[in-house]
């Protein structure tokens, strides 16, 4: 058993999806498209005699991590650090399950697999009603596409080979549950016309236009996502809102150049990873193991 294990998640910006839920959540999730970040979740894993979960070093409650451990009958100390915004369209929860997973792995010499770990956090998140598709899209890295829904060997991803500079501002947060909980036909119906779209010329242009008209027409649009997106088409640019949060994020400088002051980051490159010693201990004293922004 070890001390500890760190592992690092990107975020998740999801564009567009249409909802399938099912009575198995290895089946259940979404399909669409969306931009890992290269702005993530850390997560550390130590051994402990209960359980606790922090993050930034606040005592938090977020069930899908609880229900990993749980599913890998262990008690542990989580503890979890991000720039990230809390409940704004950023995958912070499917984050820290999948973290979770891959570091308690570790730490506990469970000998899972990558799809078995992927698939235990997917469906802690399914099942607490906090995410349908961040945390494959965050094992998988780059612009991934779901192209069918659920946990590896259920599932199908692809991916538009491209990396850009994102940026975004957040207004506020919305609840994915309540939204997931409600009549999603006509959200998942528009899911799918943008994935169809997308699937067509998969390009970044594409992506940002799909994931424009699927904000319309599910009827997502807050008043403040709207006038941002608004702003930075005025500049030529490509902006769209963060599914499901009250956030709006633009591909290159398209928030900049409309007056507002965004966070900046790149789309990631690759999937949730373990960190080594070297890596571990840069967070320790305050870095970030993310990919540094191009100006």
């Amino acid at each position: 058993m070890a001390d500890e294990v760190v592992a690092f998640v990107p975020g998740h910006v999801t564009g567009f999806f249409s909802a399938h839920p099912d009575d198995d959540p290895r089946v259940a999730g979404s399909r669409g498209a969306g931009v890992t970040l290269s702005e993530g979740v850390t997560v550390r894993v130590r051994p402990a005699t209960t359980t606790t979960v922090t993050l930034g070093g606040d005592a938090i409650d977020v069930d899908p991590v609880e229900r990993v451990l749980d599913a890998l009958s262990v008690t542990a100390a989580v503890e979890a650090d991000t720039s990230l915004p809390l409940g704004a369209g950023f995958g912070v929860s499917g984050a820290m399950a999948l973290g979770t997973a891959l570091a308690a792995n570790g730490v506990f010499d469970r000998a899972l697999s990558e799809n078995e770990l992927v698939t235990l956090a997917h469906g802690a998140d399914v099942q607490s009603g906090t995410g349908l598709g961040d945390v494959v899209a965050q094992a998988h890295g780059g612009v991934p596409i779901r192209l069918e829904p659920g946990a590896p060997g259920e599932g199908l991803l692809d991916g538009i080979p491209a990396q850009t500079r994102v940026e975004y501002v957040t207004f506020g947060e919305l609840s994915t549950e309540d939204v997931l909980s409600g009549d999603t036909t006509r959200l998942s119906e528009a899911g799918s016309r943008a994935l169809s779209s997308l699937v067509e010329r998969p390009t970044l242009d594409r992506f940002m236009f799909a994931s424009r008209r699927f904000a319309r027409e599910a009827g997502l649009l807050t008043d403040r996502v709207e006038e941002a997106i608004r702003d930075v088409n005025a500049v030529d640019g490509e902006a769209s809102m963060a599914m499901l949060g009250d956030s709006v994020f633009a591909l290159g400088t398209g928030l900049s150049e409309a007056g507002y002051d965004p966070a900046v980051c790149q789309s990631h490159p690759s999937g949730a990873r373990l960190l080594d010693d070297d890596s571990a201990a840069l967070v320790a004293d305050g870095a970030s193991p993310s990919v540094p922004h191009r100006e």
